[in-house]
């Protein structure tokens, strides 16, 4: 989905203990990765 919106990604954080992956793109869109590789939107506006 972010590349389909070419969104630039502003933040990429990795968390060693939790392994987990955390994308800011834009302005306020939020994606956390856990370490199975299921991923879901964080603070997800409303449409």
């Amino acid at each position: 989905m972010l590349s389909n919106l070419y969104k630039d990604i502003r933040l990429f954080l990795f968390d060693d203990k939790t392994r987990q992956v955390c994308i800011l793109a834009g302005d306020n869109l939020q994606i956390i990765v856990l370490s199975n590789g299921i991923w879901d939107f964080i603070n997800e506006p409303e449409l």
